[in-house]
């Protein structure tokens, strides 16, 4: 059996090569208990929401915050967590290099799952990717436990909508 975690990260830079992850948020699809992983001061930009401010004022450690994400996906149960994201192709490379950077192995092992194309195969239109969007509640503001809980209820819809 799997768990389904939702995750979103918020990071400056391209990549964990030259640039800093600033904060992640996860949400588990069967409870919707929420884990909020904050390591450097950080907000959107109000003119680009997408850009993250920073001053990389550092809030907490990197290697408490994934130690306490660790445990916290620990405590929901036994079943191997699955990382979900709407771009995994970003958000895992910052998850998956923070538990590198910290000695320890990442929890969801070396794959992810990317929503867009979980839509796009139940749609049978590989080029559909962005449409299920609009089934997310909770408001997509670049807060990462708000953008993964919206993502978590847009999968339930689309879980719904096609009986599974």
């Amino acid at each position: 059996m799997s768990r389904l975690i939702f995750v979103d990260v918020e990071a400056v830079g391209r990549s964990p090569v030259n640039g800093a992850m600033t904060e992640f948020g996860a949400v588990d699809y069967t409870t919707r208990q929420t884990f909020h992983g904050v390591i450097f001061e950080g907000m959107p930009d109000p003119t680009h929401p997408p850009q993250v401010i920073t001053t990389l004022k550092r809030v907490r450690p990197m290697a408490e915050v994934m130690v306490e994400f660790k445990q916290w996906l620990d405590s929901l149960g036994a079943d191997r967590p699955i990382f979900v994201s709407d771009n995994p192709a970003y958000d895992f490379q910052w998850i998956n290099a923070a538990f590198d950077a910290t000695g320890m192995d990442n929890p969801f092992g070396h794959s992810a799952r990317r929503i867009g194309d979980f839509w796009a195969g139940l749609n049978k239109n590989w080029h559909n990717t962005q449409e299920w969007k609009r089934y997310r509640v909770t408001t997509h503001d670049h807060h990462p436990v708000h953008d993964a809980m919206g993502n978590a209820e847009a999968f339930e819809h689309i879980s719904r909508e096609f009986g599974l």
